[in-house]
Protein backbone atom coordinates (compact mmCIF):
# COMPACT_ATOMS: atom_id res chain seq x y z
CA UNK A 1 0.00 0.00 0.00
CA UNK A 2 1.00 3.97 -0.89
CA UNK A 3 0.84 6.13 2.11
CA UNK A 4 1.50 9.43 0.86
CA UNK A 5 1.01 12.51 4.17
CA UNK A 6 1.10 16.12 2.94
CA UNK A 7 2.68 18.77 5.72
CA UNK A 8 5.34 16.30 6.55
CA UNK A 9 7.31 19.59 7.80
CA UNK A 10 4.72 20.38 10.57
CA UNK A 11 3.89 19.11 13.69
CA UNK A 12 1.27 16.00 13.38
CA UNK A 13 2.25 14.62 9.89
CA UNK A 14 5.57 14.69 10.85
CA UNK A 15 4.71 12.31 13.39
CA UNK A 16 2.60 10.50 11.57
CA UNK A 17 5.14 9.35 8.87
CA UNK A 18 7.65 8.40 11.68
CA UNK A 19 4.74 5.88 12.69
CA UNK A 20 4.43 4.52 9.23
CA UNK A 21 6.86 2.00 7.05
CA UNK A 22 7.88 3.94 3.88
CA UNK A 23 5.41 6.64 3.35
CA UNK A 24 5.67 9.35 0.90
CA UNK A 25 5.67 12.58 2.53
CA UNK A 26 5.50 16.20 0.31
CA UNK A 27 5.23 19.91 1.69
CA UNK A 28 5.62 23.17 0.01
CA UNK A 29 3.23 25.98 -1.75
CA UNK A 30 0.89 23.65 -3.91
CA UNK A 31 -0.75 24.40 -7.07
CA UNK A 32 -3.54 22.35 -8.62
CA UNK A 33 -0.67 21.51 -11.30
CA UNK A 34 1.43 20.10 -8.84
CA UNK A 35 -0.84 18.46 -6.56
CA UNK A 36 -2.24 16.63 -9.70
CA UNK A 37 1.39 15.47 -10.73
CA UNK A 38 2.81 14.45 -7.45
CA UNK A 39 -0.44 12.60 -6.77
CA UNK A 40 -0.07 10.81 -10.44
CA UNK A 41 3.28 10.00 -10.03
CA UNK A 42 3.36 8.37 -6.65
CA UNK A 43 -0.31 6.69 -7.19
CA UNK A 44 -1.00 6.25 -3.37
CA UNK A 45 -4.00 3.98 -1.98
CA UNK A 46 -4.41 6.50 0.77
CA UNK A 47 -3.72 10.38 0.93
CA UNK A 48 -3.78 11.69 4.60
CA UNK A 49 -4.47 15.22 4.09
CA UNK A 50 -2.65 16.82 7.09
CA UNK A 51 -0.79 19.93 5.99
CA UNK A 52 -2.51 23.34 6.21
CA UNK A 53 -1.90 26.66 7.30
CA UNK A 54 -2.38 26.59 11.44
CA UNK A 55 -2.22 30.15 12.31
CA UNK A 56 -5.65 29.98 13.90
CA UNK A 57 -4.68 33.92 14.23
CA UNK A 58 -4.58 34.47 10.45
CA UNK A 59 -7.59 36.50 9.10
CA UNK A 60 -6.10 36.69 5.50
CA UNK A 61 -8.94 35.54 3.82
CA UNK A 62 -7.37 35.08 0.28
CA UNK A 63 -4.37 33.06 1.91
CA UNK A 64 -6.52 30.97 4.14
CA UNK A 65 -9.00 29.59 1.56
CA UNK A 66 -6.07 29.01 -1.04
CA UNK A 67 -3.95 26.49 1.07
CA UNK A 68 -6.46 25.63 3.05
CA UNK A 69 -9.59 24.86 1.11
CA UNK A 70 -8.41 25.06 -2.23
CA UNK A 71 -5.27 23.11 -1.84
CA UNK A 72 -7.97 20.44 0.27
CA UNK A 73 -10.44 20.48 -2.99
CA UNK A 74 -7.45 19.27 -5.45
CA UNK A 75 -6.72 16.88 -3.10
CA UNK A 76 -9.86 15.33 -2.72
CA UNK A 77 -10.65 15.82 -6.40
CA UNK A 78 -7.68 13.60 -7.36
CA UNK A 79 -8.98 10.68 -5.00
CA UNK A 80 -12.22 10.72 -5.98
CA UNK A 81 -11.33 10.63 -9.75
CA UNK A 82 -9.08 7.91 -9.09
CA UNK A 83 -11.21 6.17 -6.49
CA UNK A 84 -8.45 6.42 -3.25
CA UNK A 85 -9.01 6.77 0.61
CA UNK A 86 -8.66 10.47 1.72
CA UNK A 87 -8.28 10.90 5.79
CA UNK A 88 -8.42 14.98 6.21
CA UNK A 89 -6.95 16.73 9.20
CA UNK A 90 -9.55 19.08 10.58
CA UNK A 91 -10.05 20.84 13.60
CA UNK A 92 -12.20 21.46 16.56
CA UNK A 93 -12.35 25.19 15.65
CA UNK A 94 -15.57 24.03 13.07
CA UNK A 95 -17.45 24.48 16.28
CA UNK A 96 -16.59 28.06 16.75
CA UNK A 97 -18.21 29.63 20.21
CA UNK A 98 -21.55 28.33 19.44
CA UNK A 99 -20.75 24.89 19.24
CA UNK A 100 -22.06 24.78 15.56
CA UNK A 101 -20.04 26.92 12.94
CA UNK A 102 -16.83 28.88 12.86
CA UNK A 103 -16.05 31.81 14.18
CA UNK A 104 -12.72 32.72 12.50
CA UNK A 105 -11.41 32.11 9.51
CA UNK A 106 -9.00 29.50 9.86
CA UNK A 107 -12.01 27.81 11.44
CA UNK A 108 -14.46 28.67 8.12
CA UNK A 109 -10.94 27.60 5.62
CA UNK A 110 -11.19 24.12 7.75
CA UNK A 111 -14.94 23.91 7.76
CA UNK A 112 -15.71 23.99 4.25
CA UNK A 113 -12.58 21.70 3.51
CA UNK A 114 -14.03 19.12 5.82
CA UNK A 115 -17.56 19.81 4.02
CA UNK A 116 -15.58 19.10 0.58
CA UNK A 117 -14.26 15.88 1.97
CA UNK A 118 -17.26 14.46 3.35
CA UNK A 119 -19.46 15.54 0.27
CA UNK A 120 -16.63 12.93 -1.64
CA UNK A 121 -17.12 10.24 1.49
CA UNK A 122 -13.68 10.54 2.54
CA UNK A 123 -13.19 10.90 5.83
CA UNK A 124 -12.40 14.23 8.55
CA UNK A 125 -11.18 14.14 11.65
CA UNK A 126 -11.47 17.13 14.36
CA UNK A 127 -8.41 18.01 16.22
CA UNK A 128 -8.92 19.09 19.76
CA UNK A 129 -5.86 20.61 21.35
CA UNK A 130 -2.94 18.58 20.18
CA UNK A 131 0.79 18.47 22.56
CA UNK A 132 3.58 16.68 22.68
CA UNK A 133 7.32 16.12 21.45
CA UNK A 134 7.92 17.99 17.67
CA UNK A 135 5.70 21.18 17.72
CA UNK A 136 8.93 23.65 18.83
CA UNK A 137 8.39 25.33 15.29
CA UNK A 138 5.21 26.93 16.12
CA UNK A 139 5.92 29.43 17.78
CA UNK A 140 2.73 31.04 19.00
CA UNK A 141 0.88 28.43 17.73
CA UNK A 142 2.68 25.80 19.82
CA UNK A 143 0.70 24.23 22.68
CA UNK A 144 0.24 26.08 26.05
CA UNK A 145 2.56 23.59 27.64
CA UNK A 146 5.10 24.16 25.14
CA UNK A 147 4.94 27.95 25.57
CA UNK A 148 5.26 27.89 28.70
CA UNK A 149 7.23 25.14 30.31
CA UNK A 150 10.49 27.45 30.81
CA UNK A 151 8.10 30.21 32.60
CA UNK A 152 8.35 30.57 36.25
CA UNK A 153 4.42 31.81 36.67
CA UNK A 154 1.80 31.60 33.61
CA UNK A 155 -0.54 34.15 32.46
CA UNK A 156 -3.89 33.05 31.78
CA UNK A 157 -7.36 34.22 31.07
CA UNK A 158 -9.85 35.23 33.61
CA UNK A 159 -13.23 33.66 32.71
CA UNK A 160 -12.40 29.42 33.52
CA UNK A 161 -11.85 28.85 29.44
CA UNK A 162 -10.65 25.29 29.55
CA UNK A 163 -9.40 23.20 26.45
CA UNK A 164 -9.77 19.08 25.92
CA UNK A 165 -6.07 18.77 25.49
CA UNK A 166 -4.76 15.40 23.49
CA UNK A 167 -1.20 13.69 22.85
CA UNK A 168 0.49 13.62 19.42
CA UNK A 169 0.70 9.90 19.76
CA UNK A 170 -3.18 9.83 20.39
CA UNK A 171 -4.14 12.04 17.24
CA UNK A 172 -1.35 9.47 15.41
CA UNK A 173 -3.48 6.56 16.66
CA UNK A 174 -6.95 7.96 15.45
CA UNK A 175 -5.65 8.18 11.97
CA UNK A 176 -4.59 4.61 11.69
CA UNK A 177 -7.52 3.74 13.11
CA UNK A 178 -9.55 5.82 10.51
CA UNK A 179 -6.86 3.89 7.84
CA UNK A 180 -7.81 0.29 9.26
CA UNK A 181 -11.71 0.79 9.24
CA UNK A 182 -11.88 3.33 6.40
CA UNK A 183 -15.01 1.79 4.56
CA UNK A 184 -16.73 1.69 8.34
CA UNK A 185 -16.15 5.58 8.96
CA UNK A 186 -16.16 6.95 5.24
CA UNK A 187 -18.57 10.01 4.90
CA UNK A 188 -18.23 11.25 8.23
CA UNK A 189 -16.17 13.53 10.45
CA UNK A 190 -14.82 12.81 14.03
CA UNK A 191 -13.99 13.99 17.14
CA UNK A 192 -10.48 13.47 17.71
CA UNK A 193 -10.09 14.14 21.95
CA UNK A 194 -10.45 13.06 25.11
CA UNK A 195 -14.00 13.99 25.79
CA UNK A 196 -12.99 15.73 29.15
CA UNK A 197 -11.93 19.11 29.30
CA UNK A 198 -9.39 20.77 31.71
CA UNK A 199 -9.07 24.57 32.99
CA UNK A 200 -5.38 26.25 32.48
CA UNK A 201 -5.45 26.39 36.25
CA UNK A 202 -5.40 22.61 36.41
CA UNK A 203 -2.54 22.69 33.48
CA UNK A 204 -0.56 24.75 35.51
CA UNK A 205 -0.58 22.38 38.56
CA UNK A 206 -0.02 19.64 36.51
CA UNK A 207 3.31 21.58 35.35
CA UNK A 208 4.12 22.54 38.39
CA UNK A 209 3.54 26.56 37.82
CA UNK A 210 2.07 29.31 39.66
CA UNK A 211 -0.60 31.14 37.51
CA UNK A 212 -1.73 35.12 37.47
CA UNK A 213 -4.77 36.27 35.13
CA UNK A 214 -3.95 38.72 32.49
CA UNK A 215 -6.41 41.68 31.08
CA UNK A 216 -9.12 41.04 28.84
CA UNK A 217 -8.02 42.60 25.96
CA UNK A 218 -5.22 40.05 25.31
CA UNK A 219 -8.44 37.57 24.47
CA UNK A 220 -8.07 36.84 20.38
CA UNK A 221 -11.51 37.76 18.79
CA UNK A 222 -13.18 34.18 18.18
CA UNK A 223 -11.39 32.72 20.90
CA UNK A 224 -12.94 29.23 22.01
CA UNK A 225 -13.09 29.37 25.69
CA UNK A 226 -14.56 25.92 26.26
CA UNK A 227 -13.64 22.80 23.89
CA UNK A 228 -14.32 19.60 24.31
CA UNK A 229 -14.99 16.29 22.23
CA UNK A 230 -18.23 14.83 22.07
CA UNK A 231 -17.70 11.26 23.34
CA UNK A 232 -20.58 10.14 20.61
CA UNK A 233 -18.83 12.04 17.63
CA UNK A 234 -15.33 9.70 18.18
CA UNK A 235 -14.83 6.90 16.17
CA UNK A 236 -16.54 3.90 17.52
CA UNK A 237 -14.24 1.37 18.91
CA UNK A 238 -11.14 4.23 19.43
CA UNK A 239 -10.13 6.12 22.47
CA UNK A 240 -7.31 7.74 23.18
CA UNK A 241 -4.80 6.10 25.85
CA UNK A 242 -2.53 9.05 27.43
CA UNK A 243 -4.00 11.07 30.18
CA UNK A 244 -3.68 14.62 30.58
CA UNK A 245 -1.67 13.93 33.91
CA UNK A 246 0.49 11.08 32.47
CA UNK A 247 0.98 13.09 29.01
CA UNK A 248 2.00 16.85 30.38
CA UNK A 249 4.02 15.34 32.96
CA UNK A 250 6.08 13.09 30.69
CA UNK A 251 6.23 15.80 27.95
CA UNK A 252 7.77 18.34 30.49
CA UNK A 253 10.39 15.74 31.20
CA UNK A 254 11.22 15.16 27.97
CA UNK A 255 11.39 19.18 27.13
CA UNK A 256 13.70 19.72 30.43
CA UNK A 257 16.29 16.84 29.54
CA UNK A 258 15.96 18.38 25.96
CA UNK A 259 16.81 22.00 27.24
Amino acid sequence: MVILITGTNGFIASALFNELISPVGIDGNYNEGSINNTLSYFKPDVVFHVGACTNTLNNDIEYMMYNNFLATKWITDWCTLNKKKLIYSSSAACYGNNNQYPTNVYGWSKYLGELYVLQHNGIALRYFNVYGPGESHKGNMASFIYQNYKKESIGIFKGNPSRDFIHVSDVVSANLFALEHYEKLQGKYYDVGTGNSYMYEYLCNIMGKSYYYVEDDHIPKGYQFHTIADKKKIMPGWMPQISIEQGVTNYINLLNEEN
